[in-house]
């Protein structure tokens, strides 16, 4: 096997859980090859470096081998390697630890260990920092 769809290899090595997952990913041009983003349909070969952005990350992988039939997590080493920088798993320490102070708008209220999380990250400001009565 010389050649396989990026999106068929992307499925089978378990980057994405579905192929149409891992389609629609390229669609949106969040698959790169290089510096290029591609479409489903690319063929891809061995030696060649594939960027696949799930945000807040870019994941980086090299491609071994090639394979279009999805197979168990213990032999993806085989078919590829990770070659992600640590900057990026930082990133995503620092979004998870983060993650509550940075809400989005309109994405509803606080859950239960969100708002845990605030009391007790507003429990340590000293209460008289905001009178402003005095």
């Amino acid at each position: 096997m010389e050649e396989v769809r990026i999106d068929k290899w992307l499925w089978a090595v378990r980057v994405f859980k579905t192929r149409t997952v891992a389609s629609e990913a390229c669609k949106k041009g969040r698959v790169l090859i290089g510096e290029t983003v591609v479409k489903p349909s690319r063929s891809i070969r061995a030696g060649e470096v594939v960027q696949v952005r799930k945000p807040p990350v870019t994941y980086s992988f090299r491609v071994l081998a090639l394979s279009d039939k999805r197979m168990g997590a213990k032999m993806v080493p085989q078919y590829m390697e990770n070659v992600t920088p640590m900057e990026q798993y930082e990133l995503l320490e620092l979004n998870r630890i983060g993650g509550f102070v940075d809400r989005q708008r309109g994405t509803g209220r606080p859950t239960k260990k969100e708002r845990r999380d605030l009391d007790q990250f507003s429990g340590t400001i000293p209460d008289d920092l905001f009178d402003w009565d005095e």
